[in-house]
């Protein structure tokens, strides 16, 4: 096993990623206070992750949105073990190091951390079916083919609108084939005339951006596995589009 990724001097590496861990730690446990009066659903912010194809290449699933969105039920520890370890492939030593702990308690938060995130995540499908399922749900939803959606999304799908409060967005998760079949389909004749899509890529993943009098106006992400579509993640916020936008259109 690789003892990690850093390069140049081995102290200089490990006391920027030690330094580097616990801000962010310490960026999360107050960024959870502030997330707690969040208007609606939170959404991981966007990734222009074509823009840097190493990114992708080196962090794969740990970049994912809904690996982002499930990873913030965990305490900050654990998904910092988490992120250190498969995102940075940093050793259990290391990552002991760099938290102050054991390694056999590293070894553990990571452990904690995968197991949730297979309670919570079904097996994926590969990259050419998670595009087919969002070409042919994004096709449903534009016309309000209610029968089409539903054959696209899993039983237990949840729909995710991140508008932050400053656009129009469910200010609660969409949950049930039905439910989100119909709510999609009641919402088809307000949302997608007049607007352009455009395929992007967000997090690793094929995404759809899309545009409305020249801005954009969401970016629609989804998670899917053998069941269907499990999720679907809409970031509306014009605070979080504006940075994809910009960095999608380079």
């Amino acid at each position: 096993m690789a003892e990690g990724r850093p390069r140049g001097h081995p102290r200089t590496g490990a006391f920027l990623a030690t330094v580097t861990t616990r801000l962010a730690i310490s960026t999360a446990r107050s960024a959870r206070v502030r997330r707690e009066a969040y208007v609606g659903p939170w959404l991981p912010e966007p990734v222009d992750t074509s823009a840097d194809p190493q990114l992708g290449a080196e962090r794969a699933e740990a970049v994912e949105m809904a690996v982002l969105l499930l990873l913030e039920r965990l305490n900050p520890v654990e998904r910092a073990a988490y992120v250190l370890r498969e995102a940075f492939d940093y050793s259990y030593r290391q990552v002991a190091a760099i938290l102050e702990t054991s390694e056999g308690n590293a070894r553990q938060l990571v452990s904690l951390a995968r197991k949730h995130l297979a309670t919570e995540r079904r097996e994926q499908v590969s990259r050419g079916e998670h595009q087919r399922l969002l070409e042919v749900f994004l096709t449903a939803a534009q016309t309000g083919d209610l029968r089409t959606l539903e054959e696209a999304l899993a039983a237990d799908v949840v729909s995710y609108a991140d508008g932050g409060g400053i656009r129009g967005a469910s200010r609660i998760p969409v949950v049930g084939r039905s439910y989100v079949s119909k709510y999609l389909t009641a919402f088809a004749p307000r949302f997608w005339p007049g607007a352009q899509v455009r395929w992007v890529e967000a997090n690793d993943r094929p995404a759809v951006l899309v545009h409305s009098d020249g801005k954009a106006v969401a970016l629609l992400s989804i998670d899917a596995s053998t069941q269907g579509i499990d999720r679907l993640m809409w970031v509306t916020n014009p605070g979080k589009l504006a940075s994809y936008a910009a960095s999608s259109s380079c």
